[in-house]
């Protein structure tokens, strides 16, 4: 699809060419000045002319000779990605991740920090910044190599504010993540609800790439999911747009932390299918797992699965079957082309994704709404802060529009 050229005023017009510009030089990889004139329909001297600007900010560099149909080689353009960078925070109920990234989205560095119980606000914020300050210094990049700081936050989150309303597992409320850190760090600073930036991620980046209508759930100690319309991400009017771990599938399900009776997360999240096996254990179920109900989690259950455990295998398949309840909501509400699932529970994908695709197979309403493609994240747990990766190079490589 050719870029969108639209008139305005001078400057409006010249921003936006040169945001076409730039985002055809990121999609091709290498390409001449001459192939963005044809692609963009720009005129040669203004191609020229912005990419003289470009090359002054080193934001792009020229590169090898291009391959000639005749005359001499053209010179081809890139971006200069090794230039740059991006950092991306993942503000989980119990870690705080942190990836250092170039701005076409590789890693260079990724760590994580443990959060104390009984954090507070300024606690939080505090860890933030020290985290950006340590990986900023062990990588040894300058502050006016870094174009911003992405933040994922479970809960809900005022975008437009940039403050973390509600964090339930964390227990905190009206977070004022933004102004602190631009105010800190004097730099562009974006925060977003960890599902939705998951899903932009997974637009950017990953297995939603080439996808403009795709749904993203992220399933680990709560379940949320981030929703892609026509390509923009789908916030709703409170932002609280994607809070699918507590859509009732059991009026008279289990009570959640919401307060309500019978929500998604209370059969197929993390803490979920921990709960369940110990309840099947007390009632004397046989499993290898037995007598270690203090060192089950998670993960120790997928493990148990891999080593043939019946009652583990049982209850991921069972978890996957209320899932699939779930995303069969979501297709008939929703109606994406692509279902992308991520978090620690997707780590168990071999006994939790045929459960859900058969789910929607039994359920779903029509013959195309049963052929919805549903796929694990290639990012696993990495899936939320690379969303906080994409929330800045989304910015970056935005087209002004024209208020």
């Amino acid at each position: 699809m050719e870029p969108n050229i639209v008139t305005g005023s001078f400057q409006l017009m010249k921003s936006l060419n040169r945001s076409v510009i730039l985002n055809t030089i990121r999609k091709k990889g290498a390409i001449s000045r001459a192939d963005i004139a044809k692609t963009t329909k720009l005129t040669p001297p203004t191609v020229s002319n912005l990419v003289k600007e470009l090359l002054e900010t080193e934001m792009i560099i020229e590169t090898s000779l291009g391959v000639s149909s005749g005359g001499r080689k053209p010179t081809l353009l890139t971006l200069n990605s090794e230039m740059f960078h991006v950092i991306g925070l993942d503000i989980g109920s119990h870690h705080l991740k942190i990836l250092l990234t170039d701005i076409n989205g590789r890693i260079r560095k990724k760590q994580i920090h443990p959060i104390p119980d009984s954090i507070t606000n300024e606690g939080l914020l505090d860890l933030m910044i020290t985290s950006i300050y340590t990986i900023q210094k062990n990588e040894q990049i300058d502050r006016d190599k870094i174009i911003g700081i992405g933040i994922g936050m479970h809960g809900i989150v005022d975008v437009d504010q940039g403050v973390s309303i509600f964090a339930p597992n964390l227990k905190l409320k009206n977070i004022r993540v933004k102004d602190v850190l631009e105010k800190e760090f004097q730099m562009m600073v974006q925060v977003e609800n960890d599902a939705r930036a998951m899903s932009l991620g997974e637009l950017w980046f990953g297995n939603g790439h080439g996808n403009d209508s795709i749904v993203c759930i992220n399933v680990g100690r709560g379940i949320g999911a981030g929703i892609i319309i026509n390509g923009q991400v789908f916030r709703g009017e409170h932002y609280i747009s994607g809070e699918i771990g507590h859509m009732v599938i059991d009026l008279n399900g289990p009570k959640c932390t919401c307060g309500n009776y019978g929500c998604l997360q209370t059969f197929a999240s993390g803490p979920a299918i921990v709960e369940r096996l110990n309840k099947e254990l007390k009632l004397g179920e046989s499993s290898i797992l037995k007598n270690k109900e203090n060192e089950i989690d998670g993960e120790v259950i997928y493990q148990a699965a891999l080593a043939g455990d019946l009652l583990s295998q049982n209850v991921l398949n069972k978890a996957g079957r209320y899932l699939g309840v779930g995303v069969t909501n979501l297709i008939h509400i929703v109606n994406p082309k692509r279902i992308v699932i991520s978090g620690g529970v997707s780590n168990a994908k071999e006994f939790i994704l045929e459960s859900v695709k058969e789910t929607i197979e039994q359920r779903a309403l029509t013959d195309s709404a049963k052929q919805t493609e549903v796929i694990i994240s290639k990012f696993g747990e990495d899936a939320t802060v690379m969303g906080a990766i994409a929330l800045i190079l989304s910015q970056l490589f935005a087209t002004p529009s024209n208020n």
